[in-house]
């Protein structure tokens, strides 16, 4: 097996995309197998994206009250969480925040807001203010996830200064139904199409650990490698209470990591950034998803649960030998 791991990684860092026969037989290696894989996926992300690992920072700017149903999600209305909602905050925090961020070490920052879509003109309005602000007063790049978008929107964004699109698949398209019944999957892949076609730079992953197969998990990463998104966060499911999923336990840590590492093989030249879910379910071995292939992290706190002191995060990468990635705001 290590062999053919080998060979396999070879393959890849010559330039040939793996087939999904590969992918699967690589998600079920164990044993000492297991570490050649990481060590492999490893040397692929050093290939590719070099030893930089890029730190991102977002800010729940709209909470709650979602007319979505995600089985997995604190926000949605129809699940009976404890989740504060409140509207669109102002400028001023939503700036402050940036620096923040910048200050933290991240690179990007991801202006969140909950529900389908933007469909009122005047928080859009809002947001696009911000991010002129944020590009004349800070040095860290804008990104925002706001939902279901079109063109115009996508090249309004742009025009304010946005550099990535966030957009989310959660899941392959095959799992979907079974997570969300709101909106189609198809309406997620037009949205990063349209970003896309607006030219800006595309963040697109999902969240593993809903009951998904790991051959649906290959599943959406041929669908982001045929989309061409730019980077693919990675999540791991935290139960929420008082959702669908509150008893959900699918996951272990050397799970996660086989993940990440299956996924580097697959996406080789992509940034793949471990989000929300790290501190559960990857516990002790959180320094272990770059050696299993991860080029970045979210740091600081998430959208509904608090992260972990972002100093720790900074010296988790000094002791591994890596350098946090500079900002790209050109």
């Amino acid at each position: 097996m290590k062999d053919y791991i080998q060979k396999l990684a070879d393959s890849v860092m010559a330039g040939r995309e793996i087939a999904d026969d590969d992918a699967l037989r690589l998600g079920k290696v164990e044993g000492a197998g297991l570490y050649h894989l990481f060590a492999e996926a490893g040397r692929i992300r050093e290939h590719f994206v070099g030893k930089a690992v890029t730190l991102c920072s977002i800010i729940n700017a709209k909470s709650g009250a979602c007319s979505e149903d995600c089985a997995f999600c604190a926000q949605s209305a129809h699940h009976s969480t404890q989740t504060p909602s409140y509207p669109l905050v102002d400028e001023e925090q939503m700036v402050s925040c940036a620096k923040s961020a910048e200050q933290n070490g991240a690179s990007c920052y991801g202006i969140i807001t909950s529900g389908t879509g933007i469909g009122n003109r005047d928080e859009l309005d809002r947001i696009c203010r911000t991010l002129r602000r944020i590009r004349e007063e800070a040095g860290i790049a804008p990104s925002c996830s706001l939902g279901i978008i079109d063109d115009e929107t996508a090249c309004l964004l742009r025009d304010a200064g946005m550099m990535t699109y966030h957009h989310n698949l959660e899941t392959s398209r095959s799992f979907f139904p079974s997570i969300c019944s709101t909106h189609d999957y198809e309406q997620d892949v037009a949205t990063v199409r349209a970003a896309k076609r607006a030219g800006l730079k595309v963040c697109c992953g999902g969240i593993f650990g809903l009951g998904e197969s790991f051959a649906q998990r290959v599943e959406m990463a041929l669908t982001l490698r045929e989309l061409g998104v730019d980077s693919i966060p990675v999540n791991f499911l935290d139960p929420v209470a008082g959702s669908p999923l509150e008893h959900a336990d699918f996951l272990t840590p050397l799970e996660c990591l086989r993940t990440i590492a299956v996924y580097r093989f697959l996406l080789p030249d992509r940034q793949i950034t471990v989000c929300g879910g790290r501190e559960k379910n990857l516990r002790e071995l959180q320094s272990w998803i770059f050696m299993a292939g991860a080029s970045g992290m979210m740091t600081g706190n998430y959208l509904t649960k608090a992260g972990r002191d972002p100093a720790l995060d900074r010296q988790m990468v000094a002791d591994l030998g890596l350098t946090i990635a500079p900002c790209g705001c050109s």
